[in-house]
């Protein structure tokens, strides 16, 4: 969107990301043509390049009853992100514990855990029901930190991408910067969630090696030192940095198409109870793309997390890759499609509570 005066400086990401029941752009100079029953709007503050997003109305279609206000771009900005960030990723992961160690335990040992059901009753009957929560710590805290790196550095590297590109590019090829920084986002993402993850998957598919994280990280550090904690590093990336710029560019263009072809009403117009259902669908159908595109590179980091020494050859020995792709894939969708759906819910909820609207929206209008 251009303007004729040079005093209002332009966002270089497409407005529609960010703005509530208004795009339009106005300047703090010129608050005094609004008057009380203006709709919310995004301003450039007149002595800074950053912006700030007032929270929404309470009755109007995007209501937040926090009252609070975030300055977008700004150190809060990117603290509110990696917030919901934490709080979207660890307690879910978290609750799907028991789902992800049969996952786990089909990929390690496809002779014993033959299906889904029997995974379940062999879990029961050898360890219990305590069995079905063995590392929920490593867990909790791996994903905490995986998940406020991944969305802080996603606000970060999205608008980074978008100054890069400039204002016309940052529109036309929007697609490109959700892939670019969700990526850069993860790549830093698994760095924190590496050494959590290894510990994990070990507490999981063998029993008896450690009741946690308390006692499971020195036994892990003692028996393949610190540097064993990264040994998966790599498989790790090839399967969360595909799985997340699945996810954050296909939730961003679903969302799109929802309110553009299936809501019949506006974005804008919509309730919050609305905006938050369609971020949830939106991310359960790009959860079921994500496990899709990540399953293999996950069936790897269980196999190698799981046995010292291990490679990515004896991966493809022992599971085929008709295994690598489709072993304990059926599990692996109902549980990434809830947990994503379940992520955007949460990270969208905290945002419209801190005065932030929702992620993804309708398409910006055509530039003349």
């Amino acid at each position: 969107m251009a303007f004729s005066d040079n005093s209002v400086r332009k966002s270089l990401i497409p407005s529609y990301l960010y703005t509530g029941r208004s795009s339009n752009l106005t300047t703090l100079d010129h608050h005094d043509k609004m008057d009380s029953s203006s709709q919310p709007s995004v301003f450039p503050s007149s002595s800074t390049k950053n912006f700030l997003v007032a929270a929404p109305k309470e009755g109007s279609g995007s209501s937040s009853g926090s009252g609070y206000k975030v300055e977008m771009y700004t150190p809060a900005f990117y603290a509110a992100s990696a917030v919901g960030g934490i709080l979207s990723c660890g307690p879910t992961h978290t609750a799907v514990t028991p789902l992800d160690i049969v996952k786990c335990n089909m990929q390690i040992d496809p002779a014993k855990y033959k299906s889904i059901s029997s995974g379940f009753g062999v879990l029961l009957k050898e360890q219990g029901i305590r069995g079905f929560f063995r590392g929920w710590a490593p867990t909790l805290l791996g994903y905490s930190a995986q998940g406020a790196c991944k969305y802080g550095f996603y606000e970060y590297f999205k608008k980074y991408y978008s100054d890069l590109a400039g204002p016309e590019n940052a529109i036309k090829y929007k697609t490109l910067i959700y892939l670019a920084g969700s990526a850069s986002a993860e790549v830093i993402a698994d760095v924190a969630l590496c050494p959590f993850e290894a510990v994990k998957i070990r507490v999981q598919t063998q029993p008896g090696f450690a009741r946690g994280l308390s006692d499971g990280l020195p036994k892990f550090v003692k028996a393949e030192g610190a540097a064993g904690l990264y040994k998966g590093i790599v498989p790790l990336w090839g399967r969360q940095i595909p799985y997340t710029m699945m996810k954050f560019a296909s939730f961003e263009t679903i969302v799109e198409q929802l309110y553009k072809h299936v809501i019949p009403t506006p974005k804008d117009q919509c309730s919050n109870t609305t905006q938050l259902g369609v971020s949830f669908a939106g991310g359960y159908l790009a959860g079921i793309l994500c496990a899709v595109v990540s399953h293999p590179a996950d069936n790897l980091v269980s196999f190698l997390n799981n046995a010292k020494g291990a490679t990515v050859g004896d991966a493809v020995n022992k599971l085929g890759l008709w295994g690598l792709c489709t072993r304990g894939l059926p599990l692996r969708i109902f549980m990434i499609g809830t947990l994503t759906g379940a992520q955007w819910g949460i990270y969208d909820s905290f945002k419209v509570f801190v005065g932030l609207p929702t992620t993804g929206g309708a398409a910006p209008p055509a530039q003349k």
